[in-house]
């Protein structure tokens, strides 16, 4: 009898735990499966929220992912990154992850850690194009242009058709002053590529680099056709309109920056403004002195 007794109390001690346990795996679920709605949603915080509390019922990889992203879109990279690394350590063979670290040190501009990644998932795939891609972006990020370009073109042997690498090592080249490198990227990408803002503003820094003043203008204006709110464009055509001595088009220019962004008048000296100006040619000219327009780069 005394058997029979310890046997069923036993039972009963451990119900309550199991309903527990039970009870603990459904506030999980709800806590994942409510924290993925809202993260779809765009309810950010909110998910954030029902992710953290999910993991600390039970440490599940599926969670620590949607949570990777999640802080990702709230700008806060650095909790992502070490959500990113718990999962990487966990499946050290998943590149995906290891590439999605890559993207989000090289948000953190933490070039030397994107590096050591991209050495990681190199050991994984040593051809693939994207991790070579982000390599050189880390390459960049450490000035280091030349083994930038060197990833880049295996990226590009790899993948022909890879066109942010052919934008990338096109503008890399023509900062290295090759043009006729730089142009054989323009060409393929123009060829390739229709109407973009990108590519166009490559097309258009080759042809001022070679001294093709009034192509270079004409590429712009294109540009501003397509995208009235460029102020790159704006800010690089009114500088090559000064080199040309149309101070008139330059201050046109200079007008429609200020106004896109009032906050670029503050990098002019003076009482220049959008509504109005105290000796524009003068300002205008000071700004766009060295071709670099408002003191920016």
């Amino acid at each position: 009898m005394n058997f029979f007794k310890s046997l069923f109390g036993k039972k009963e001690e451990e119900a309550p735990e199991k309903k527990q346990q039970e009870e603990a795996a459904r506030n999980f679920d709800v806590l994942k499966y409510d924290g993925v709605r809202a993260l779809r949603s765009g309810e950010t915080a909110y998910a954030i929220e029902c992710f953290n509390h999910a993991l600390e019922l039970h440490d599940d990889l599926e969670v620590r992912d949607y949570l990777s992203q999640a802080l990702i879109r709230n700008n806060e990279l650095l909790p992502a990154y070490e959500q990113l690394q718990k999962l990487q350590e966990a499946e050290p063979d998943n590149l995906k992850v290891l590439l999605r670290m890559a993207d989000v040190t090289y948000m953190m501009e933490d070039y030397g850690t994107m590096a050591s990644v991209c050495e990681k998932a190199l050991l994984l795939d040593k051809d693939n194009p994207e991790t070579l891609y982000y390599y050189a972006r880390a390459c960049l990020g450490q000035d280091d242009q030349v083994n930038a370009i060197a990833m880049l073109t295996k990226a590009i042997a790899v993948k022909d058709d890879f066109a942010d690498a052919r934008l990338l090592r096109g503008e890399t080249l023509l900062k290295m002053n090759d043009k006729e490198g730089a142009a054989e990227d323009v060409d393929w990408l123009l060829a390739h590529t229709h109407d973009n803002e990108d590519v166009l503003q490559l097309d258009a820094a080759l042809e001022t680099a070679k001294g093709n003043v009034q192509k270079a203008i004409d590429v712009y204006t294109h540009i501003i056709d397509l995208n009235p709110f460029s102020l790159k464009a704006f800010r690089e055509r009114g500088a090559l309109w000064l080199k040309l001595g149309d101070k008139e088009s330059a201050e046109e220019d200079m007008k429609a920056v200020l106004e896109l962004d009032p906050n670029q008048a503050k990098q002019v000296s003076g009482n220049y403004s959008a509504e109005g100006t105290e000796d524009i040619g003068r300002q205008v000219e000071q700004a766009y002195r060295n071709n670099n327009p408002l003191g920016l780069g």
